[in-house]
């Protein structure tokens, strides 16, 4: 299944996409009136494929409709850095032994066309393509053998980074959680839909330059060891996100760096995944 929250920011709607045409069907036509979050702390992603295999209308035209991120209101969104090897070699520093965790604020999160606002140009605003891990269940001192059976789906992800922010600060959190320094989506696929997530595509383009491509197979530390990691001391919840690490080709690693720029639209895939595609706009632009 691919299931989506559409509507106008703060009134989505739970949906699911149905047909070639890509139809949504709105959840509440079919009897169920709960944000994604709460079906999945409910465990009725199967009620859902049942009645959904039931429903006979139209739907609504997926491009007829903004689609905002599919999990609104995560208790965490965990971040893991520098986790792809072809990312490592490019700062030219050794793999991690562990994980590094960090997070981003909820209120950064974004839909897959909205834009990136960006509150200060000279902040350097970066580029992340990143796998998303959603998580279904609670999750505690989980082992990497049964990890997978914790997530719920996946997602695209765009973890934009102010690159001056960052290094000013000396910690990520500022430079990471802006309002909408975090599109994800454009929907959730479920996890048996996703039959071997480490052969998935990551893209970033922008103008038609193709400036991230790897396989999620590029994980240093894969998405079993780390629900096991971070489950070892941080409770998971479910609609919990975690943000698997971005491949190579980011902006601040290029020769000459190349930051996001205000006007142009970044687009962020994953074969399987679908796409973000969220223009950057200046903070003032908007407000005026």
């Amino acid at each position: 299944m691919r299931l989506v929250s559409f509507g106008p920011p703060g009134r989505e709607r739970a949906g699911a996409l149905v047909g070639a045409s890509d139809a949504i069907i709105p959840l509440d036509e079919i009897g169920i009136d709960a944000p994604l979050r709460q079906l999945l702390a409910d465990g009725r992603l199967g009620e859902v494929a049942a009645r959904l295999g039931h429903h006979a209308g139209p739907g609504i035209p997926l491009a007829s409709v903004r689609l905002g991120p599919p999990i609104a209101d995560p208790s965490k969104i965990i971040c893991i850095g520098l986790n792809y090897h072809g990312h490592a070699a490019e700062q030219g520093v050794a793999p991690p032994a562990k994980p590094l965790l960090f997070a981003k604020a909820p209120s950064s999160l974004a839909g897959a066309t909205d834009p990136i606002v960006v509150p200060d140009p000279e902040c350097n605003p970066d580029y992340e393509v990143e796998l998303v891990a959603v998580i279904g269940r609670r999750a505690k001192q989980v082992g990497a053998a049964d990890a997978l059976r914790y997530v719920a789906g996946w997602m695209v992800g765009n973890d934009v980074s102010a690159r001056r922010w960052q290094k000013d600060d000396g910690q990520w959190f500022r430079a990471k959680s802006s309002d909408t320094f975090f599109p994800c989506g454009p929907w959730l696929t479920t996890a048996d839909a996703v039959p071997d997530h480490t052969a998935l595509r990551l893209t970033t383009t922008i103008a038609g330059e193709t400036l991230q491509d790897a396989l999620a197979a590029d994980l240093i530390h894969g998405v079993p060891a780390l629900i096991a990691y971070i489950s070892s001391q941080i409770t998971l919840q479910p609609g919990d996100l975690i943000s698997t690490g971005t491949p190579a080709g980011v902006g601040v690693w290029r020769n000459p760096k190349r930051f996001l720029r205000l006007g142009e639209t970044v687009e962020c895939a994953i074969s399987g995944l679908g796409a973000l595609r969220n223009p950057v706009a200046a903070l003032n632009a908007l407000v005026a």
